[in-house]
C-alpha cells in the first residue's frame, strides 16, 4: 500500500470549555486505504472528524488533508465527500435537486442520473426528500458523498437503516470507488463491517487511541477462544478450561491451532462428542469489551 498520507494528525487537542474531548491524538490515513475510526460513546471520534473535515477548530495540534489545512475549504472541500449520520436535507427538494445542489456546493461535477443509478435511487429522482423511507434517505446521503468521485470519502454510520441487500450494494459501490483510487474513513457501530473491510483501525477511548493497527494486530492482543459442551459423564478435557454461565467449557489460548488439534484428538480417542463446538480468534467486539478493563 502506498505510504502517501492523505490525512496527517499531530498532537490534536479539542476542548469544550473545561472538557477535553481529544487528547494529544496523532495518526495518519494513507492514500487508497479504508481506515476505520472506532470508539466507545464519548471517545472523541466525532470531534476528531469535525476538525479533519474543516468544521471545527482545534485547541492545539496540527491537521493536514492533502497537505493543506482543512480550514481552507476552497482547496480541500471539492476533494472530499462526507456522509453524515443525518444530513438534514431540505424536505421540499426532490432527490435529483438535492444531489445536484450538494454537487454545486462542494464544487464537484458529475452526472446526477449516473450517481442515482449507482445508489439505486433513479426511480425516485422526482420524489421529494420528505417522502423517502429511512433507508432511501441513507442512500441519498451516500449519493451526495460520492458525487463527483471524491478522492477522500467520510462514511459516518453508512449502513444504518439499510436492509442486507442495500448494505451489500453500498459496499460494492465503495469497493469500486477504492478501485478508482479513493481513500475512505469509516465510523460504524457495526463492528463486523470494520473487521471485514478496514485496512487499519484506530480505536479511541477517552480522547486517545486505545489501540491502532490492522485487524490482525488488534485481535492478536487477546487470546482466541474455544467453546464446547461435554456429556455429564465425560472425563475432564486435556486443556485448562473455564465454564461459562450456561455451563459450556471455555478455553482461552494464544495457540489456537495446536490447542484445537489437541482437543479434537482427545475427543476422538475418548469417543467424547464436542457439542456446540466453536473456535476462532478474538473479534473486535471482544476488544471493545476489554477497554474498560485496561
Amino acid at each position: 500500500m502506498p505510504s502517501t498520507a492523505v490525512i496527517e494528525v499531530e498532537g490534536l487537542n479539542v476542548t469544550y470549555g473545561e472538557f477535553q474531548a481529544v487528547r494529544d491524538l496523532s495518526f495518519q490515513v494513507r492514500k487508497g486505504e479504508l481506515y476505520a475510526l472506532l470508539g466507545t460513546n464519548g471517545a472523541g471520534k466525532t470531534s476528531t472528524l469535525e476538525v479533519i473535515e474543516g468544521h471545527r477548530t482545534a485547541a492545539s495540534g496540527s491537521v493536514e488533508v492533502f497537505g493543506r489545512t482543512p480550514r481552507n475549504r476552497l482547496q480541500t472541500r471539492p476533494r472530499m465527500g462526507i456522509m453524515l449520520q443525518e444530513s438534514g436535507f431540505s424536505p421540499d427538494l426532490t432527490v435529483r435537486e438535492t444531489v445536484h445542489l450538494i454537487g454545486r456546493l462542494s464544487r464537484r461535477t458529475d452526472d446526477v442520473d449516473r450517481v442515482l443509478t449507482l445508489v439505486e435511487l433513479r426511480h425516485k429522482a422526482t420524489t421529494r426528500v420528505s417522502q423517502l423511507s429511512g433507508g432511501e434517505k441513507r442512500r441519498l446521503d451516500f449519493a451526495t458523498a460520492v458525487y463527483g468521485g471524491p478522492e477522500l470519502i467520510f462514511l459516518d454510520e453508512p449502513t444504518t437503516g439499510l436492509d442486507i441487500q442495500s448494505r451489500d450494494d453500498l459496499w460494492e459501490a465503495v469497493d469500486r470507488l477504492r478501485d478508482d483510487g479513493s481513500t475512505v474513513v469509516l465510523t460504524t457501530h457495526y463492528l463486523e463491517e470494520a473487521q471485514q473491510r478496514a485496512d487499519r483501525i484506530g480505536l479511541m477511548h477517552k480522547g486517545r487511541f486505545h489501540r491502532e493497527g490492522t485487524v490482525r494486530e488488534l485481535t492478536s492482543t487477546l487470546p482466541a477462544v474455544i467453546t464446547f459442551r461435554l456429556p455429564d459423564d465425560a472425563p475432564a478435557p486435556p486443556l485448562r478450561a473455564g465454564r461459562t454461565e450456561h455451563g459450556a467449557y471455555r478455553i482461552e489460548t494464544f495457540e489456537l491451532e495446536p490447542d484445537l488439534r489437541t482437543l479434537l484428538n482427545w475427543a476422538h480417542s475418548a469417543a467424547v462428542p464436542l457439542a456446540e463446538l466453536e473456535a476462532g480468534p478474538t473479534r473486535l467486539d471482544d476488544i471493545f469489551r476489554s477497554i474498560d478493563r485496561a
